[in-house]
This record gives C-alpha cells, sequence and structure tokens, in this order.
C-alpha cells in the first residue's frame, strides 16, 4: 500500500477513515452474526421509526422495508459489512462512502421528526448519532481517503 503525499492530514483522514470502518463491522456483525436482528430487531426498529419519528415522504420506503423484513434486516447487515470493510482495508472508498453517506441520510429521514412542541434545536440534537457520520463520509469522498494507507491508493 502506498501513501499519498498529502502527510499528516492523511494519516489522520486513514485513521478516522480506519475507526469509522470498524465501528462498521461491528453494526454488521450484530445483525449478521445470529438471526435475532431479522428476525425481530428490524421490525421492531422500523415500526417504531414509521409509527413516532419518520418524515412524512419517507414512510412509503418505511412500509415496503417491512413487508420484506428477511430481505432488508439482512440486506442492511450487508450494506454495513461492505462500508466496513472498504473504509478498514481503504478499497473503493469514494463508491462507498457515497453508500455510507445515503445510509446514514436513510436513518436519518427515519428518525427526523420529535413530537410536536419540540424545541427547533432537538432536531439536530437527536440526529448526532447519524449526521456527523454522514458528514464523514462526504469528507472521505472529496479527500479521496483510501489513498493513504490502503489499497485505493496501490491501484494508483
Amino acid at each position: 500500500m502506498k501513501a499519498s503525499g498529502g502527510g499528516t492530514s492523511s494519516t489522520i483522514m486513514a485513521l478516522a477513515r480506519v475507526a469509522v470502518g470498524i465501528m462498521f463491522l461491528f453494526f454488521a456483525e450484530y445483525k449478521l452474526a445470529g438471526t435475532q436482528f431479522a428476525r425481530e430487531g428490524f421490525t421492531r426498529w422500523v415500526s417504531g421509526w414509521l409509527q413516532e419519528t419518520s418524515v412524512g415522504f419517507y414512510k412509503p420506503f418505511l412500509h415496503w422495508a417491512l413487508q420484506h423484513p428477511y430481505i432488508s434486516g439482512y440486506g442492511t447487515g450487508i450494506v454495513e459489512l461492505l462500508i466496513g470493510l472498504s473504509m478498514v482495508v481503504g478499497f473503493r472508498v469514494r463508491i462507498f462512502s457515497i453508500i455510507g453517506a445515503l445510509y446514514m441520510l436513510n436513518l436519518t429521514f427515519a428518525t427526523w421528526n420529535l413530537p410536536a412542541g419540540t424545541p427547533a434545536w432537538r432536531y439536530v440534537g437527536n440526529e448526532l448519532d447519524h449526521i456527523p457520520l454522514l458528514l464523514l463520509f462526504l469528507v472521505f469522498l472529496a479527500h479521496d481517503a483510501g489513498k493513504t494507507w490502503g489499497l485505493d491508493g496501490a491501484r494508483t
């Protein structure tokens, strides 16, 4: 693996990319190591979002996902696994950064709404699980973060 000539910022970007990848591998392991998530967890999470927090235009997609819980549950785990592997080894980071950003946007749409009368600042505060990762994926995309300490650098 060849490092780009970006210096310290490229090294820190690579460390952040690998750390995000490891988090996504943990997320995927939870969903793929057993059948609990696909059998029950996925439906429980998505039903809650559908009833309480999803934005209106996103509800049809959530309804569709609930009609196919095994495909959607395992599909979620597989997407997280692929994102995690890409970030850890630095392979096709730009493509998987787009996928990661879309994945985080998906979670933002599913959890954005709060009960009526909630102060406006709480909407963004409620999304601190999703928005920072979405922004990191955009930074990885713009920085071409797979070129330092990653297989993307070996391909150039």
